[in-house]
């Protein structure tokens, strides 16, 4: 067989030709890359349906519909997180960078600013973008204002024995008992003595089937309840509840700028306003309020916005750290009814 002799020019030529073909490939595979949607990923409800119509393109918007599937999530394919505080927890596997928005953090109020500087590590890498007290949804006769008064301990109401929801989160609901009393072993095994059961993203139906008379849940699940159903009242305590905080947070793996002006739109009228009465609270200053505290309905103004002394008694709960797990993990076996 005769073998083939090709030019040195002829030689280059080919090689040259190659390199361009293996060059267009990645080339359009790093294009790929670029032009994917960015990805913004929450819990399934944290996000009010207002806010993440607002979503500006090309953002699209993935949420997990069960707990399974948000701890079992592939961070790396995400842009974005958006979460409650009550699953910080669930960060710990997740890398995640330097929030760096200085234009949001620098309207942050004092609330927000308090929730941060308990995070420890975290403080950097996480943006407070809504808030929400926990609240009781009554489906009672008592008026809204004694029970304001009355406060928590209508949790412990002997009538109610059996028929109160509690959040399936026993942090939360020693949180609550602690405000029952000094003492903290006997009024958590009360407490607990009192629940139907602790479930409250299920909360609301067992109030609308009749099986409970009281639900805790945060605010922003409650106010649309109230404008289809007369039965129902919301109680925010006179000594203060409980904050349940809505958090951005950016994976390391991402190149994607935060959607700033997505979350201005959000703390400025007229998306601010309608997020309000919905229960979904701005992070601000109380003073970004000031125009929209006379033009809520007055059913509900003192709930998503309250008087001064009320607002500055509600509290946010604290990052755990392996010893305090294992501390509340203990308090909780012992006080079993």
């Amino acid at each position: 067989m005769m073998m083939r002799h090709e030019s040195p020019t002829s030689s280059r030529r080919r090689q040259l030709l190659r390199f361009i073909g293996t060059a267009g490939l990645l080339g359009l595979s790093g294009c790929g890359r670029d032009l994917r949607s960015p990805l913004l990923f929450a819990q399934s409800g944290v996000l009010p349906k207002r806010l993440v119509a607002e979503l500006p393109r090309p953002w699209e918007f993935r949420t997990a519909t069960s707990a399974d599937q948000w701890r079992g999530a592939e961070w790396s394919r995400f842009d974005l997180l958006a979460l409650t505080d009550g699953w910080l927890e669930t960060l710990e596997v997740v890398p995640l960078q330097s929030i760096a928005v200085d234009p949001l953090t620098a309207q942050l109020g004092l609330k927000a600013q308090q929730f941060l500087s308990g995070l420890g590590p975290l403080r950097s890498k996480l943006l407070p973008t809504g808030v929400s007290p926990w609240v009781m949804l009554l489906r009672r006769r008592a008026t809204p204002k004694a029970a304001a008064e009355r406060g928590w301990s209508l949790l412990l109401d002997p009538s109610l024995r059996g028929r109160v929801v509690l959040p399936d989160s026993p942090r939360l609901v020693m949180e609550l008992s602690a405000r029952l009393s000094g003492e903290k072993a006997a009024p958590l095994k009360d407490l607990r003595r009192q629940a139907l059961t602790f479930d409250d993203r299920q909360g609301i139906n067992w109030l609308l089937k009749g099986q409970a008379d009281v639900v805790v849940l945060p605010l922003q699940r409650c106010l649309p309840l109230l404008r289809r159903d007369p039965r129902l009242s919301v109680v925010l305590p006179n000594q203060g509840a409980p904050l349940h905080w809505t958090v951005l947070a950016r994976p390391e793996s991402t190149r994607e700028p935060l959607p700033q002006d997505w979350i201005l739109k959000a703390w400025q009228d007229p998306l601010r306003r309608r997020l309000l009465e919905t229960g979904w609270r701005a992070p601000l200053a109380e003073a970004a309020f000031s125009a929209d505290r006379g033009a809520l309905p007055e059913r509900w103004r003192s709930l998503v916005l309250p008087p001064e002394k009320v607002w500055s008694r509600c509290w946010s709960l604290k990052p755990l750290t392996p010893a305090m797990r294992a501390d509340l993990l203990s308090r909780w076996q012992a006080s079993a009814p």
